[in-house]
């Protein structure tokens, strides 16, 4: 799809310290760690590749490094709000949310119609280990 998203770069304090949670998360989704090289990571950290006949979409996990390692992320600051994956139905996002709960993932909304956003806009919200804003949705 033209102007569809081909990847995201999210930086966390720790690749490997975040690797279960996004492994679990983006699992649950379809996304595979990445065949790009033997074991979908290197020193920086390691990608996820979700495939979907012709549409490709890939979330690569990065370590910060140096001094930005210390900063807590602030999704009101100038940067990264949050991200939105699409769910297949609201059944979807019910069984999202039970598999954050299973996993101990941080529930910043559980399920709920959200109408602010359209009509049948059902979501959860939730955040990373590191604080970033995370959402599930299904949108009629």
């Amino acid at each position: 799809m033209r102007g569809g998203i081909h990847h995201i770069d999210l930086t966390v304090k720790d690749a490997r310290a975040s690797r279960a949670f996004y492994e679990s998360v983006l699992g649950f989704m379809g996304y595979r760690l990445s065949a790009g090289n033997p074991f979908g990571e290197d020193e920086t950290g390691f990608d996820f590749d979700l495939h979907d006949g012709d549409q490709f979409c890939s979330i690569g996990i990065l370590s910060a490094c140096g001094e930005h390692a210390a900063r807590v992320h602030d999704r009101y600051s100038p940067g990264l709000h949050h991200i939105a994956w699409t769910a297949s139905d609201r059944a979807d996002v019910d069984a999202m949310y039970a598999h954050l709960l299973s996993i101990g993932a941080m529930i910043l909304d559980a399920p709920a119609e959200y109408p602010r956003y359209g009509a049948g806009y059902y979501a959860v919200f939730f955040a990373d280990p590191d604080g970033l804003k995370l959402e599930y949705v299904h949108k009629p």
